[in-house]
Order: C-alpha cells, then structure tokens, then sequence
C-alpha cells in the first residue's frame, strides 16, 4: 500500500458518519469500533510522517536505560493538529460520545510505530484521572495494519482487534483501570501511526 499521497491533497469530507459497533468486555468495559472511518487516511498518514515533531524516548528498565521502541509526540489542549482530518474527527468523537464521557477529547498523543520491532507493553491509562475514574481513549490508526491486544488486568484470556488503514477504536468504560491494551512486536510490518484522543488529566 502506498502512504505517499501528497500533502496538499487534503479531503474535503474527513470521515465517514460515527456508527461503531460495541464490544462490552468485563468489570463495565467496553470497546467500540468502526472500520474505514477516515475517508483519506493516505493523506493523514503522509501529513503525520511530515508535521509531527517526532522525538525518541528513553526511560529506566530495571538497571538499564533503554530506547523506547516507538516515536512519539503529544498536541495539548489548544495546539493546532496537523491535518484538518484530525480536528474534524476531534470534534466528532466529542460530540458523538458526549452524553457518555459529558467532556470533550482535548488532546491528541501520536505513536509512530517504524516497523514490527516498534511495540508498547501491557499497560492502562492510569495516569491521572483515569487510575479512579471512567473515561475514554478514541485511537485513529492509519498506515499498516498491527494488532491492538487488551487482557482483563490482574490475569485472564486476552482479546486482539487488529486495527487497519483508517480504522477507529475507542476504549470506555472502566477500560483503562480494569483491562490493560498492548500493541506487541511482528516479526514484518510496515509504518504505522495511531493517534488517541484523550479527555483533559487522562494520560
């Protein structure tokens, strides 16, 4: 699949109509998804690659401090994103799930997973108010598919959604207290970039 797509052809209609399908897991958790939601992911994904100041991490691992395996960048509330399709989608996912979250998604964190050695452990959402509270995290994936998995946290049989070029995922409920999410390494793969939208304090 070609991601190259020209930076100035940037789509007037930026997604399909909010429809996702609900998967409801345990302890009040639930999943949602909708495939093919943006409707020029080439053009996001090209946008990304380009405007987002990307930058490399390195944090401590047991007595080691080691690369984390992934680019990364965070838009605060108020930063311009860098392709109108992402405020667009911002600004959907806020009014579409309003009566649920009563708050809108104000940031937007940025992963650019290079290839398959790219990954992110098993973790949740739990800095800040997500440790005690409900909340959302609404992931826009867009480059080569890769597998977003999510376990019952403290043990249990684990879930795979694969997430392709333009698809949407959303984690609710108690999703980020009781559940954990990883996206584990493959052995081939090509780019890819997610971009989660996250409520004010939700890290």
């Amino acid at each position: 699949m070609d991601f190259q797509t020209s930076l100035f052809a940037e789509p007037a209609a930026v997604s399909a109509a909010l429809s996702p399908e609900r998967r409801r897991l345990t302890r009040g958790a639930w999943v949602d998804v909708q495939r093919d939601w943006l409707t020029d992911p080439d053009a996001v994904f090209s946008a990304l690659v380009e405007r987002v100041p990307w930058r490399a991490e390195r944090r401590e691992m047991y007595d080691a401090v080691v690369d984390v395996p992934r680019l990364v960048h965070t838009y605060l509330q108020g930063a311009p994103l860098p392709h109108p399709a992402l405020a667009r989608a911002r600004a959907d996912l806020t009014a579409h799930y309003l009566p649920e979250l009563r708050e809108p998604f104000v940031t937007a964190g940025c992963c650019y997973y290079r290839d398959g050695r790219d990954s992110v452990a098993w973790h949740g959402d739990t800095i800040g108010r997500g440790r005690t509270a409900d909340t959302m995290v609404a992931i826009v994936s867009v480059g080569d598919p890769r597998r977003l998995l999510l376990r019952p946290r403290g043990g249990g049989s684990s879930i795979a959604l694969t997430m392709g070029h333009g698809d949407l995922v959303v984690m609710g409920g108690s999703c980020q207290r009781t559940w954990e999410h990883a996206v584990p390494k493959v052995a081939h793969s090509g780019p890819r970039i997610s971009v989660q939208f996250r409520p004010l304090n939700v890290f």
